[in-house]
C-alpha cells in the first residue's frame, strides 16, 4: 500500500473560528505556550501515515497540524515575512471531525502560528509536518528562540520518521563523500525517531538498525512502529528544549559518557561525549562554542549539542542546548551536595575532532 493515504475527513468550519480576534491581556496571561512538534522524514518513510493516524485518532486532544511546503532554501528571514495586511489568512484552515484542525502553509509559518495561538485556549498541541525540508534546523531556530513567538508557542521536539526497510540503503548512499544524504541530517537533528515498517524486516535487522541510528544520534529516543501507530505520549509534550525539564537530559548524558571517536576511522556523522571535572568559566565557554558553531574554527560541522555544565562561582547546574548556530546556556536547578559537579557535553555532527574538543573544553577552566 502506498505511504500516502486518503486525507482525513473534514467538516464545515464553525462560524466562531475567527483568527482575527485579539485576546485580552487577562485571557492571554493565564494561558501557557503551545508545544510544537516538528515531523520530518525521508520521502516514503511514513510522515503522512503518522499525520493521518493523529488526525483520525480518537485521542481526545485538540491538535493543529500545519502541512508546509518549504523548499530547501527556507531560512529565518524568509519565514518571518508576513504576507498581506492585518494578519490575513495564509491558507484555508479545515476543522476535522475529531476536533483537530489542519492547513497547508507555503511561506509564512510565523504568521500561521500567530493566527493559531489566538485561540490556543482550545489547542493542546501543534504538529508541523515538513514536506520539503531535509534539514529541520531552520525551523528549530524559528520556533525555539524567536522573540516574536517565544511567549506563544514553544518547540517541543523534532520527530524523524525513518523507513526500516530502506534506511540502511539511504544511509550508505554517498556515505564516503562530503555530501551526506537527507537521512543523516534528519536523524542527527531528531529528539525522537520513529523506526517505521519494522514488520518488513527481521528482529535481528531491527536491532542492528537501531544500533546504527544510535551511533549517529545517541540522544534520540527510538520507537519501533508498524504504520506509525505509536503512543502519542512519546511524541507530544516531550519538553526536549525546556531548561526546567532536565532529568532526562542528565540520564542521557550519563548513558553517553563513554562515547568516543577513538576507535572510529571514518569522518561520518556521529555522537561524541566529552567531560571535564573542574568548574569552567561561562564567558570562555561561550567564546569557545561560538568559535566552533559560528566560525567553524576547527572545521567541524556540529548539528546538535547538549550539555550539563558546572560554572565557577555558581551553585546552579547550567544546561546547554544548540541546534546548528543557535545555542542557549541557562541555569536549570541547584546542584545537590552529593552530586559530582562534572561538565558533560554531547556533540552530534560531522568530522568531530575528539582531542580538539577535549582541549577546548579544558581551556575553559578559570
Amino acid at each position: 500500500m502506498a505511504d500516502d493515504e486518503e486525507p482525513p475527513m473534514a467538516v464545515q468550519i464553525q462560524s466562531d473560528f475567527s483568527f482575527g480576534k485579539n485576546l485580552s491581556v487577562e485571557e492571554s496571561s493565564d494561558t501557557v505556550s503551545v508545544g510544537v512538534t516538528v515531523i520530518t522524514g525521508y520521502l516514503g518513510a511514513g510522515k503522512s501515515t503518522l499525520v493521518n493516524y493523529i488526525l483520525n485518532g480518537k485521542h481526545g486532544k485538540k491538535i493543529a497540524v500545519i502541512l508546509n511546503e518549504f523548499g530547501e532554501e527556507i531560512g529565518v528571514e524568509r519565514a518571518m515575512i508576513n504576507e498581506g495586511e492585518g494578519g490575513a489568512l495564509v491558507e484555508e484552515w479545515v476543522e476535522l471531525a475529531n476536533g483537530c484542525i489542519c492547513c497547508t502553509v507555503k511561506h509564512s509559518l510565523v504568521q500561521a502560528l500567530e493566527q493559531l495561538v489566538q485561540r490556543k485556549d482550545r489547542l493542546d498541541h501543534i504538529l508541523l509536518e515538513t514536506t520539503g525540508l531535509a534539514n529541520p534546523a531552520p525551523l528549530a531556530s524559528i520556533l525555539w528562540l524567536d522573540d516574536q513567538l517565544e511567549s506563544e508557542v514553544k518547540l517541543d521536539c523534532i520527530v524523524t520518521v525513518v523507513d526500516a526497510k530502506n534506511l540502511r540503503f539511504q544511509l550508505n548512499e554517498r556515505r564516503d563523500s562530503s555530501s551526506f544524504p537527507e537521512a543523516f541530517n534528519q536523524i542527527a537533528f531528531a529528539d525522537t525517531i520513529i523506526m517505521n515498517k519494522v514488520d518488513l524486516i527481521s528482529q535481528e535487522e531491527s536491532d542492528e538498525l537501531e544500533k546504527e541510528i544510535h551511533s549517529i544520534n545517541s540522544l534520540a529516543s527510538v520507537i519501533r512502529s508498524v504504520r506509525c501507530q505509536v503512543d502519542l505520549s512519546n511524541i507530544l509534550d516531550c519538553q526536549a528544549y525546556d531548561s526546567t525539564h532536565v532529568s532526562r537530559l542528565e540520564s542521557l548524558l550519563e548513558a553517553n559518557k563513554s562515547l568516543t571517536t577513538t576507535d572510529l576511522h571514518d569522518t561520518g556523522v556521529r555522537t561524541l561525549c566529552i567531560s571535564e571535572p573542574h568548574p569552567i568559566n561561562l564567558d570562555k565557554v561561550r567564546l569557545w562554542l561560538e568559535e566552533i558553531l559560528w566560525d567553524k574554527k576547527l572545521d567541524m560541522d556540529v548539528y546538535r549539542c547538549k550539555a550539563v555544565l558546572s560554572i565557577q562561582n555558581s551553585d546552579q547546574m547550567h544546561i546547554l542546548q544548540a541546534v546548528k548556530e543557535i545555542y542557549e546556556i541557562v541555569p536549570a536547578r541547584k546542584w545537590s551536595e552529593e552530586e559530582s559537579r562534572t561538565n558533560k557535553i554531547v556533540f552530534i555532527g560531522h568530522k568531530l575532532d575528539e582531542e580538539a574538543l577535549k582541549t577546548g573544553l579544558r581551556d575553559c577552566r578559570p
